[in-house]
């Protein structure tokens, strides 16, 4: 037989995937896959299920329709004063991951380059050598998770085509700064380069911090593509529902990129994320002010009984040192551990890196009830207690 596509024979199964196996076997608390596990408001839930009776349930507009990228173009003038025309800059599409590979297929040719910041999530990596390109990689690295400036102006060079930012961060739960956000566009002009942002948790913020688009910078609104995601700002990820916001010259090839992949997404569903995004601010206040408690309900748990907890600026995600604990310093076997033994299961934060990641360092998803992020600090605790010396 002759070979197949080499990036994505062989491929190995998602972390996410390996442990909730795992989880299963042992009968853990699944604190590794980052998803809510309750759904999201029940009034945008109804609005589909009429809609999905109403209909029409044929064909929509290959775009999207016109009440949701209208509803786009008003979230982008309500949150961050961009003035979008819904005609010719918003797509929607079947997930923040369609519009990813969108993006890669539409702006990325065999020979460019792509920036792309580790630790990365899964799907990047992938996309961009499918695309015919060369990863240029930088890191973040926790505690700290900085941006190394001069790390990151050597990656850039003639062929950089693109860079590949996700703010806030998954896995890192990292916000970039002002002065970081400002360097990436710097390099993006000097270089004449695109930015395709990933900004799914982008109404997940904590601590009074407020979001900023790339698009947003000097020189960045006509080579900036913007990727929101309803299943996150809603909770509602088995929708996939995305939208992608970019000037029409860049636009155009993303959406034929779409045209075919998926060419459509469910009309019901759209009709419901339009209707979600009018909510008014405590819809949006309350989201992020409830998953900030959640973030503070672990992490405070976690320390409690030992852990090292590294800040957590956004997203589902907190990241502890086990370093501090004597768990031992490689991480795949620490949450393997956590997992048969504590009855909890995290992911390793190596994962997300290409090579020399650092080792002593697990990722929990915290966007759980709260008796479910109780029982695990509850789980912990008592397998701690059991080693000797604790």
């Amino acid at each position: 037989m002759k070979q197949t596509n080499r990036v994505y024979t062989g491929l190995p199964t998602t972390v996410f995937e390996v442990m909730s196996q795992l989880a299963r076997a042992h009968d853990a608390i699944n604190l590794g896959q980052g998803f809510p596990d309750v759904d999201g408001p029940e009034d945008i839930r109804r609005f589909a299920a009429d809609a999905f009776i109403t209909g029409p349930n044929q064909y929509p507009p290959m775009m999207g329709t016109p009440d949701l990228r209208q509803a786009v173009a008003a979230a982008n003038r309500r949150f961050y004063d961009l003035d979008v025309d819904w005609r010719t800059e918003v797509l929607i599409t079947s997930g923040a991951t369609e519009a990813l590979s969108d993006c890669m297929a539409a702006l990325i040719a065999p020979g460019d380059e792509v920036v792309l910041i580790e630790p990365l999530y899964d799907c990047y990596l992938p996309l961009v050598l499918r695309a015919g390109a060369t990863p240029r990689l930088v890191r973040v690295t926790p505690p700290d998770w900085g941006l190394d400036a001069d790390a990151l102006a050597a990656a850039f060079g003639p062929r950089t085509k693109a860079i590949l930012l996700n703010n806030p961060m998954n896995p890192a739960a990292k916000v970039f700064s002002d002065d970081e956000l400002a360097l990436i566009a710097d390099l993006a002009v000097a270089h004449d380069a695109y930015a395709i942002c990933d900004e799914v948790y982008e109404h997940i913020l904590f601590d009074g911090r407020h979001h900023t688009p790339l698009m947003t910078l000097p020189g960045m609104r006509d080579r900036t593509v913007r990727i929101g995601s309803a299943g996150k700002t809603f909770s509602l990820t088995g929708w996939k529902v995305g939208y992608v916001t970019a000037a029409p010259s860049v636009l155009e090839p993303i959406t034929k990129a779409h045209q075919f992949t998926t060419f459509t997404t469910p009309p019901a569903l759209q009709q419901a994320v339009a209707y979600g995004l009018a909510k008014d601010d405590r819809y949006y206040r309350g989201l992020a002010d409830d998953l900030e408690a959640k973030r503070d309900r672990l992490a405070g748990g976690l320390v409690d009984i030992g852990f090292d907890v590294v800040p957590c600026a956004g997203t589902y995600f907190l990241t502890v040192d086990t370093a501090v604990l004597g768990l031992g310093s490689d991480d795949v076997v620490v949450c393997e551990r956590l997992t048969r033994e504590a009855g909890v299961t995290p992911v390793p934060v190596s994962a997300f890196y290409q090579s020399d990641a650092p080792g002593r360092f697990i990722r929990f998803c915290f966007s759980k009830q709260d008796d479910v992020l109780d029982g695990a600090i509850s789980r912990l605790a008592r397998w701690l207690a059991k080693r000797p010396g604790g």
